[in-house]
């Protein structure tokens, strides 16, 4: 949530635990009661945008009043009487506003028809939206994150976001996007475009120490095993699930007590998650059962490799290549073979990784990753120059401050050797 400024100690920490609470449900009930009120209106704008309402007035009213007996109850009926009010602006639609009116009680607003937040996750992610607006539509909509969150969350202005999302709404309705889960022979494609939005926003959060960050990463793994467990059968969910946690695991070794960037080598394993590590290898071992690879269960196992070696010099580098020489007959991305290079190296040194890195540079010469890679592998090499200069690509191309940090930490290092070499 977005908690407004609020005077004195003890006033804060009121609105800290009503702030919580309010999380909590939002996370749980936001998505329903936008589906609900979707079907019932047949209008997405309407449903959202009223759900939208109903938190901030929830996040007020409960700062003064506290917690209602039966929060969802209550956050679905402030959403149902905001709808109201909305579809009452637009004069064609007011005698459905008077219809609906009559009977709304707490009752009905509570009404469930089984877990209708998957079909709205699949209309949310619709190959016919932008990747862009898959991830915000998907953040708002079904866990309920605020704009101003979600323009944080991408480092983008808030009205740039609000476009965005204006967009794709309009986008649903001209091109009359379903809501449903599709049918048999159409589910695998589009079940990855969902676990790829859910990827990619477990990705927004990963590198950023803030508590927004975190609650960003968070409401992925959540997503994740929202799909995970509604869709029993899909081993590719239940791969992602594992992946998530698996990464989620090493949260708290990921960033030192000044928020600076620890890389996987230098943290401290002892502060990694044990119980989610084992959590993530029973997600990992129940996809592996249905017998259908794919490449979220791979990026799993890989993780797993990490997350199960007591140290960084005991990592598996042949498991791991191996499972990358795997991983690339489902996923031949640059990305991936990016990460393949790097495995090579701990195997085959970094002159062979060097090549392949170099054979995916075109595809990504504005994706900072490859250039903090290349300085490395040049760093490596004796090239101090040529890792200096990839190492300033990487940071004129990387927002994240936590990266910037480290990157100009390898800068200066680099300036020391050089001047040594004079």
């Amino acid at each position: 949530m977005c908690p407004e400024p609020v005077e004195g100690h003890t006033a804060g920490v009121q609105a800290s635990a009503e702030d919580a609470a309010l999380a909590r449900i939002v996370r749980r009930e936001a998505g329903l009661i936008v589906a609900q009120l979707q079907r019932r209106l047949g209008n997405f704008d309407i449903a959202e945008e009223a759900v939208q309402e109903a938190i901030i007035i929830a996040l007020r009213t409960w700062r003064r009043d506290g917690v209602p007996a039966n929060p969802g109850g209550w956050l679905s009926l402030a959403a149902r009487r905001r709808a109201i009010d909305l579809l009452r602006k637009r004069s064609r639609e007011l005698p459905l506003a008077d219809e609906w009116d009559a009977d709304a009680t707490a009752a009905d607003a509570v009404e469930r028809t089984g877990d209708e937040r998957l079909p709205m996750l699949f209309g949310c992610c619709h190959p016919a939206l932008s990747v862009e607006a898959r991830l915000a539509l998907t953040l708002r909509a079904v866990v309920g994150m605020t704009t101003p969150q979600i323009a944080s969350a991408f480092l983008v202005p808030e009205a740039t976001m609000a476009q965005r999302l204006v967009r794709a709404k309009r986008k649903i309705t001209s091109a009359g996007i379903p809501f449903t889960i599709p049918a048999a022979a159409d589910l695998a494609p589009r079940l990855d475009d969902v676990l790829t939005v859910i990827y990619l926003s477990y990705n927004a959060g990963y590198l950023e120490p803030s508590e927004s960050g975190r609650e960003l990463s968070d409401d992925a793994i959540w997503l994740a095993e929202l799909v995970a467990r509604a869709l029993p059968d899909q081993a590719e969910a239940w791969g992602l699930l594992a992946l998530l946690t698996f990464l989620y695991s090493r949260t708290t070794s990921r960033f030192d007590d000044h928020d600076r960037l620890v890389l996987l080598e230098d943290q401290d394993r002892r502060r990694w998650d044990g119980v989610a590590i084992s959590r993530a290898d029973g997600y990992l071992s129940t996809a592996a059962a249905l017998r259908r690879p794919g490449r979220f269960q791979l990026q799993a196992a890989i993780g797993g490799c990490h997350a199960n070696a007591a140290s960084w010099a005991e990592t598996d580098w042949l498991q791991i290549l191996t499972l990358y020489d795997l991983l690339l007959r489902y996923d031949s991305s640059p990305v991936i073979r990016l990460n393949h290079a790097i495995a090579l190296s701990h195997l085959h040194g970094p002159a062979a990784a060097l090549a392949e890195v170099e054979q995916v540079a075109d595809r990504l010469s504005e994706y900072h990753l490859l250039h903090a890679t290349r300085a490395q592998l040049l760093t490596a090499l004796g090239d101090h120059e040529g890792a200096r200069a990839a190492n300033q690509r990487a940071l004129a191309l990387t927002r994240n401050p936590a990266e910037q940090q480290l990157l100009q930490a390898r800068l200066a290092a680099l300036d020391l050797e050089l001047a040594a070499q004079l």
